[in-house]
């Protein structure tokens, strides 16, 4: 295996891991084992557990960028597009009811590395950030203070709902506290 492609496997695995047991349950040995490589070797690619939380976080939430903007580009209304928000948090519940990483990670808040928490933080930034954007493209609020606050509490509870579906292995109770967003007008329905 090329250096690039085992630095990948190792990053793909240990979120497939955090996403599970958090940064927390991130352990080299059993990283190591899924990678089909020793311990050891992961320091060659990452000099630390921080490090490799915070390149793991990272990439989560560029992937969040770029699953964001794909929703976007595929809803010509932003009303359409924030309709579809929800389903980037399903997906997680859809393999094997795992969490979204940043709302594990942010769980963790007391025990993680600053390093880590920055990037966290960066993943709930851009969902703000792509929510506020749709919100005020929708017309839905008229001000940009109104659409992050909104977006604050859309993403709260999307994030909400998924810990609660997560705890009951339950996909069926997030999509009913999304239709109840829906209904209460949180959300466009």
């Amino acid at each position: 295996m090329a250096a690039t492609s085992v630095k990948e496997v190792i990053l793909t695995e240990a979120r497939r891991i955090a996403q599970a047991h958090g940064y927390s349950g991130m352990n080299f040995r059993e990283l190591a084992d899924r990678v089909g490589i020793k311990p050891a070797s992961i320091y060659h690619h990452f000099a630390s557990k921080a490090d490799l939380g915070a390149a793991v976080a990272k990439r989560y939430w560029e992937d969040a960028v770029a699953n964001l903007e794909a929703i976007h580009a595929e809803e010509e209304d932003p009303r359409a597009a924030l309709q579809r928000y929800p389903e980037v948090f399903r997906r997680s519940l859809e393999s094997e009811n795992r969490l979204c990483l940043g709302s594990f990670m942010s769980a963790e808040h007391d025990d993680l590395p600053k390093v880590v928490m920055n990037e966290v933080h960066a993943f709930a930034d851009v969902n703000v950030a792509w929510l506020s954007r749709m919100l005020v493209s929708a017309k839905i609020v008229s001000s940009t203070v109104a659409a992050e606050a909104r977006a604050r509490a859309i993403f709260a509870s999307i994030t909400g709902a998924q810990l609660m579906a997560r705890s009951r292995s339950d996909i069926g109770l997030f999509d009913s506290l999304v239709d109840a967003y829906r209904e209460a007008g949180l959300l466009p329905a």
